[in-house]
């Protein structure tokens, strides 16, 4: 039983506070986005960091299992938090999440392919995003498609709410 069926089980669907790993990749100006099969929204590559892994450790293996990639090296792009990243599956389990961003643009095929999660992999130009982007990530993404077009600041830590560029 993973560590959240196990906190699942004691306290029900209320708001859980979990560490998120993700993975923005780029590369010749497209982001990899992955059709999710819980919500049928898009976002990058991630999942929920492992008691005893390291987030860095916890993000390429996601990585791997949600795109059948291997990602050579990350960067860590941002960590965000706060209301922001507070949402419900649509199963009913609630969480809040701090969610550990990394940049990948050094990655390689594994033989592999995506897990059951991911019902289709995409890449998208910078201009081109999908409507259907899952609430908790999209922000992320338009902050950071902005600072690579130079709309915004350099990436940066925010421990506070994460939200949109502001110029």
């Amino acid at each position: 039983m993973s560590y959240i069926q196990e906190m699942r089980r004691i306290i029900g669907r209320r708001a859980l506070l979990l560490v998120g790993t993700s993975v923005i990749a780029v590369q010749d100006g497209k982001i990899l986005l992955q059709l999710r099969a819980d919500s049928g929204e898009w976002g990058y590559p991630g999942g929920y960091l492992e008691p005893g892994e390291t987030p860095e450790e916890s993000a390429k293996r996601e990585f791997l299992e949600e795109t059948g990639l291997t990602a050579n090296s990350l960067n860590l792009y941002g960590v965000f938090a706060g209301e922001s990243r507070h949402f419900a599956y649509p199963n009913g389990d609630e969480v809040y999440v701090v969610d550990v961003v990394y940049t990948c643009t050094d990655f390689s095929p594994s033989g592999g392919t995506h897990d059951g999660e991911v019902l289709e992999l995409r890449w998208f130009p910078f201009a081109q995003l999908p409507a259907e982007i899952s609430p908790p990530v999209r922000d992320i993404i338009q902050q950071f498609i902005g600072e690579q077009q130079g709309h915004c600041p350099a990436p940066h830590l925010d421990w506070r709410a994460g939200g949109p560029c502001r110029h």
